[in-house]
This record gives structure tokens, C-alpha cells and sequence, in this order.
């Protein structure tokens, strides 16, 4: 037998005589490199395409190719029943006991049986046991289920991260991402949209493209809250309010926070961050065979995730260099319903990109089918390689003859028509037309024993049995996702349009990788005005009103509120990005709650707020508002002062004419006492010289 071990080339099986009905004992050597142009298989139930793509992949993983396999009915599993001793104790965990029943055995007579089969199939294909082992070493086997613990969990939380550099600078591959991000994330809504009419889509794509070209990425939580208040007036040359009114945003917003909020998709936000290099490579380099099994998913869910893989796959792909050589594979089964010929889902756009650009990367896509009618026709032209098995309708076959065709005249090659659909028309079990446009014909070969047990579906329980050893050797988080995170924490609660929010601004430090928890509360700005005519009273007070919000709200709540004339603390409109969330009451959800506190907020204040004055009797005074009673009686004291000066000033003008009178009668008074005080005096000393002369001359006599 020919040695089929050959680096860069795969063995698939042997050319096929389609007269003998035999196959020949030449190898179908396949060259790796030739998938870098992408390949379709299409072939009917019962064809063999699932053992031929199974065979494929093992081939690539034997050349250290890695694969990123998307599994939506759960026959990849089947690549981990790969068992090289081919003991009937290996096949035994793995057999149906309604296959043994209608085999007339019991399940320990029927694993016997396979193991022999599959021991003599791989014989006869020249292929010893030590391959299987090869196989298994050759590369790292997982089973990803996202939004389930059943395999390994996937998580898509970061998948509206901003994509690379070369995506933001390229317009059209912008444009793209933005659309099927948007586009896959209406589908999980259940939402259908159009990129051009939907308002949903477009605000959902002005969104993520000013935060990606911000370099924000934009979580879930966050975009709840831009859905709301997304940061810009206008949508086009319309204001914002015209274009998606805070009502409807706020309907639109509560939909996507629902989803978020419901238990399974609590699922979603658990595992590994979906990582393209991670899911093709170990940390430690080995290459990986990673399947993603999305079979327990709904069809909304399938579509959302499905599209987020193929465009992180496209931000992966574009950030790598340029090459001819196969790098890495992305193999989808049963493309049904992702690519199809007139409707246009979210993943569609991705998946043509991918056809289109992937080839100058290495990244070599193969899809298959069981219908070609499901394959977009332009998708198929740029299929390089075709594998054909036998097909159910003519229609099929003239689908499969159309996108052959088609891909020959883009390849520059010639394409017989009718000796093709001759050939087409005799094919069997297990065999295949190869259609390589890198190759001088097309050739009909018959694939090869697959190395593992195609025991078909595998079931949930299944996968967490082949997961089991490496779930327990899995990390508790993921190093792209480990926190601490508080049990309360969740995700940035929606509130009613209208509805202002504000945040604390943290003034600590954290600690670790502890992470920042915001508790809700309500605060309210208030003007109260105290008036009272009588009394001059007109005063008006800005206050600010504060109160944790408990579990339930009701018209109560305001009972321990805090009540102050300023903020005694920084606030910010948008709050840390990395910060969880309690909690939000439910009450606290509805507008109509609003309404209800603001009336019993009016309330509350208008039984509990007082204007304090301080009355002197006396003096029928009143303080003012604000006055203190120490002010009150210092300007009282000093009102009556001035009373008291105010009196004496009028005492003195009333009585100051009739003092003046009083006084100059005084003046006269006075000098008409000293006038006759001197002419008394005057008449004393007269008498008395008259007196000492008299005396004298009495006793000195008279000449």
C-alpha cells in the first residue's frame, strides 16, 4: 500500500472505478494547502458525508492543523471516540442498547462486535491502531457547549468587544461587523430586522460603532443603558427624540434586559470568554480540535451565537499575516438555515466575508449540507473544492451543477456538464465526486475508515461524560475574566425614560480584584417655598432628599429620608465601567412608581417641614426666616435702641423752642440778679467809706 503519511497532505481515501463499482488501490492524497480556497460537502442522509468531514478533520488534526468545529446536531462528538487498544470496554459506554436489541445481542455482544468492525474497517484502509494514538496526541480534543455546563462553558460576554485596528481603519469591514453584530443580537430578541428600516438595528449600530471607535467595548449591561441614553441627539439628520422616542427605547431596552435577566440566559455569562486563539491553541501551543456543540440551543440562539463566532473568527483572521499554507480550519455542520440563497440572516454576511477573504489568511472554511438549495450561490463560487455524495432531488443536482459551474469559470477552469451529472448520478454509500479547481479533473474516490466510533449523536449527559476529567482540571474563571465579584452583583438595572441616574464617585481604593458594587437609592431635588402675607413670610428653600432604596417601595419610603441643602458628596453621570450592580426593586422599574413618590414625597414634606420663627409680644416682632434666636435678639435689643434714640430725638424737636424761651428768661434772670448784686455792692462800700469818714473825723476832729 501506498504511503499516505505525507506532511501537508491528506488521506481520504482511494479513487473509486465507477464501472467495477470498486474502489481502485490508488490513495486519494488530498493537498492541506487546497482548503485555503474553502470546500462544501453536500450529500443526503446515508451518503457518508459525516464520516468523509470526520475523516477530514482527523487528517488536519494529524498535521497539527487545528479546527474550530460548529456542531449543531451533535455528531462531532463522535471525534473523541477515538479509542487506539479498540477494546470492547471502550466501544461499551458508548452503545445504544436499542442498537444492540435490533441486533439480536446484548449491549457487552454488541461493543465486542463494533470493536472487531472498526479494528477490521481501519485494517482494511491500512490504518494500524498506533494512528488512533497518534491522532489523540497530535492535538487537544474539547467540546464547548455555550449557555450550558454540559461540555465546557463558552461565554460570549465579551463578544461586542471592539474589533482590531484593521477592522475600524477598513470602512467596509467596519460596516460589517457593526451590522451582524446588531443583526445577531435582534435575532436573539426574536426581533427581525432590516439594516436600512429598522430602527432597532440602526440605533443598535450607531451604538456600537461610535463605542468601538472609541475603543469601548460594550457589555450587555452597559448597552441597556445606551439603549436609554446612548450618547448622542442625532440619528442621520433627525434629532434622536423624532427618530426612536424615550418611550419606545425604554420598551426596547427592557426586552434585551429581560433577556439578560431571565435564568437561562445566566448560562451565557459563565466559561471561558470566547477566545478564537484560545479555542485554536493550548497556552502552551498545542494545537486544539474544538467543538462547539449548539445543538441544545434555540434557533434565536443558535443564529445569535453562530454570528458572534464568525465575526470574531473575521477580527481573529485579520489580524494575522498573510499566507498560502493552511493555518486553521472552520468546519460547520449542517449549514442549514446560516447561508441561504435569498434570505438574509445575521450570520450570512460574516460567513460571505469569511468565503471571500479568508483564502490570503490560511483559514480554510468547509461547510456542508444535506441540501445545496440551502448554500448562497455567490458563497459556493468561491468554493474551491467540492465533495459530492449521493443526493436526494434533481433539483439538488442541478443546484450542485450550477455552483460547480459557476466556481470552474471563476478558476478559470473547464466544466463538462453532462459527464458531471452522469457521475453524479451513479454514486453510492460512502462515495464522492471530488471537484478540485486546483486539480486537471474531477475524481470519485471512496472515503476512508474514520478513525472514531461514528456511534452517531451525542447527547448532553454524553458530552459532560467526555468533559468530565477536563471540567475538573478547568480553572474556577477563565485569566481574560477573573474578579471578585460580591453575590448582589449584576447587571446596570434598566429605568423609565425620563428618569435621571447618577453615581457616586468612589473615593477609596479597591482592594485586589475586588470589584465595585452600587446599591440603589433615590434622590430627589425639591423647592419649598414657606409664605404668610400677614407676617411678610415669602421663603424659599432648595433642598436635596435622600434615601437607600430598600427591597419594596412605597409611598413610606421618604419616612428615612435624608434631608439636607447640599450634596455632601461627588457625583458623576456615568459610573465605573467594571462596577456591579444590586438589585433594583421592582417597583423601581416602573414610571408610574415615580409619579406615585413624587406625590408622596410633596407630601412628606408638606407635614414635616417647618419654617422656625421666634415673636416678641412686646414689641409685635417676628424673626426672619433663617434668623437665629441670638440674631433675633440682638437686632430686637438693637431695634429698641434706636426707638429709644428715635423718642428723644423727637422730645428734643418738640421741646426745644420752649427750652430756648426758658432759658434766655434764665439769661435775663441772671443778669438782672448780677446787675443789682453790683449796684448793691456799689451802695455797700459808698456807706461804708461814708461810715469809716465819719468815724475818722470824729476822732481826728474837723479844722
Amino acid at each position: 500500500m501506498q504511503d499516505y503519511e505525507k506532511l501537508g497532505q491528506f488521506y481520504l481515501g482511494k479513487r473509486f472505478d465507477p464501472e467495477t463499482r470498486r474502489p481502485t488501490d490508488d490513495l486519494l492524497l488530498y493537498d492541506a494547502k487546497d482548503l485555503t480556497t474553502h470546500a462544501v460537502c453536500v450529500g443526503m442522509t446515508g451518503s457518508g458525508k459525516t464520516g468523509l468531514c470526520l475523516a477530514l478533520l482527523e487528517e488536519a488534526a494529524i498535521d497539527g492543523i487545528p479546527s474550530i468545529c460548529i456542531d449543531p446536531k451533535g455528531d462531532l462528538g463522535n471525534l473523541l471516540l477515538a479509542f487506539p487498544d479498540l477494546k470492547p470496554a471502550d466501544f461499551r459506554p458508548w452503545i445504544e442498547p436499542s442498537d444492540a436489541a435490533r441486533a439480536g445481542m446484548t449491549p457487552d455482544e454488541y461493543s465486542a462486535k463494533m470493536a472487531t468492525v472498526w479494528k477490521d474497517g481501519l485494517a482494511a484502509w491500512g490504518q494500524p491502531p498506533e494512528r488512533i494514538a497518534r491522532y489523540r496526541d497530535a492535538v487537544d480534543l474539547s467540546i464547548y457547549t455555550p449557555a450550558s455546563n454540559a461540555g465546557l462553558p463558552l461565554t460570549v460576554m465579551r463578544s461586542f468587544a471592539p474589533p482590531g485596528e484593521a477592522t475600524i481603519n477598513n470602512s467596509e469591514a467596519m460596516r460589517e461587523r457593526v451590522t451582524a453584530a446588531a443583526s445577531g443580537l435582534l435575532a436573539l430578541l426574536g426581533i427581525e430586522s432590516d439594516s436600512l428600516q429598522s430602527r432597532e438595528h440602526i440605533l443598535l449600530a450607531t451604538i456600537f460603532d461610535r463605542n468601538w471607535r472609541d475603543g469601548k467595548e460594550v457589555e450587555l449591561g452597559t448597552l441597556i443603558r445606551l439603549i436609554q441614553k446612548p450618547g448622542f441627539d442625532k440619528v442621520g439628520f433627525m434629532d434622536l427624540e423624532s427618530f426612536f422616542p424615550s418611550k419606545d427605547r425604554f420598551a426596547f431596552a427592557m426586552s434585551l434586559n429581560n433577556l439578560v435577566a431571565s435564568p437561562g440566559f445566566q448560562a451565557w455569562m459563565e466559561g471561558e470568554s470566547l477566545d478564537i486563539q484560545r479555542l485554536l491553541y493550548t497556552p502552551e501551543g498545542k494545537p486544539r480540535l474544538t467543538i462547539i456543540s449548539i445543538a441544545h440551543l434555540s434557533d434565536s440562539e443558535r443564529m445569535f451565537f453562530v454570528t458572534i463566532l464568525l465575526n470574531e473568527m473575521i477580527s481573529w483572521m485579520r489580524n494575522q499575516s498573510g499566507t498560502s499554507s493552511l493555518r486553521a480550519l472552520l468546519y460547520m455542520d449542517e449549514v442549514f438555515g446560516y447561508f441561504p440563497p435569498t434570505a438574509n440572516p445575521p450570520s450570512k454576511t460574516p460567513m460571505l466575508t469569511l468565503m471571500k477573504q479568508a483564502r490570503a489568511f490560511g483559514l480554510g472554511v468547509v461547510l456542508a449540507t444535506q441540501n445545496p438549495v440551502d448554500i448562497d450561490y455567490k458563497g459556493l463560487s468561491n468554493a474551491g473544492t467540492w465533495f459530492l455524495g449521493r443526493l436526494q432531488t434533481e433539483r439538488d443536482k442541478a443546484r450542485v451543477l450550477d455552483g460547480l459551474e459557476g466556481a470552474s469559470t471563476a478558476a478559470g477552469a473547464s466544466f463538462d456538464r453532462p459527464k458531471m451529472e452522469k457521475i453524479l448520478a451513479g454514486l453510492g454509500n460512502r462515495v464522492f465526486l471530488m471537484n478540485n479547481v486546483h486539480e486537471d479533473a474531477p475524481v470519485v474516490f471512496q472515503s476512508r475508515w474514520a478513525l472514531s466510533f461514528l456511534r452517531g449523536p451525542i447527547s448532553r449527559d454524553q458530552i459532560g461524560q467526555l468533559m468530565r476529567e477536563k471540567k475538573l482540571l478547568q480553572p474556577v474563571s477563565s485569566p481574560t475574566t477573573a474578579r471578585v465579584i460580591d453575590a448582589e452583583a449584576g447587571l446596570h438595572p434598566v429605568l423609565p425614560p425620563g428618569i435621571n441616574e447618577t453615581f457616586v464617585v468612589r473615593r477609596g481604593t479597591l482592594i485586589g480584584n475586588s470589584k465595585l458594587l452600587y446599591r440603589p437609592g433615590l434622590l430627589a431635588s425639591v423647592r419649598v417655598r414657606f409664605t404668610q402675607s400677614s407676617q411678610g413670610i415669602d421663603d424659599i428653600r432648595d433642598l436635596v432628599v435622600f434615601v437607600p432604596a430598600a427591597s419594596t417601595i412605597n409611598a413610606t419610603v421618604w419616612d428615612d429620608a435624608e434631608i439636607s441643602t447640599e450634596i455632601s458628596l461627588d457625583q458623576e453621570i456615568h459610573g465605573e465601567d467594571d462596577a456591579g450592580f444590586s438589585t433594583l426593586p421592582a417597583e423601581l422599574s416602573r414610571a408610574k412608581t415615580y409619579t406615585e413618590l413624587q406625590s408622596a414625597l410633596k407630601d412628606h414634606l408638606y407635614r414635616t417641614q417647618k419654617l422656625q420663627l421666634w415673636k416678641c409680644t412686646e414689641l409685635k416682632e417676628v424673626s426672619r426666616p433663617g434668623e437665629t434666636e441670638g440674631d433675633f435678639r440682638a437686632r430686637i435689643t438693637h431695634g429698641i435702641r434706636e426707638g429709644r434714640d428715635l423718642q428723644v430725638e423727637k422730645l428734643r424737636a418738640k421741646f426745644a423752642p420752649k427750652l430756648t424761651v426758658l432759658q434766655e428768661r434764665l439769661r435775663k434772670a441772671y443778669q438782672t440778679v448780677e446787675k443789682q448784686k453790683a449796684q448793691a455792692s456799689q451802695q455797700t462800700m459808698t456807706a461804708a467809706v461814708n461810715l469809716g469818714t465819719t468815724i475818722l473825723g470824729a476822732i481826728l476832729g474837723r479844722k
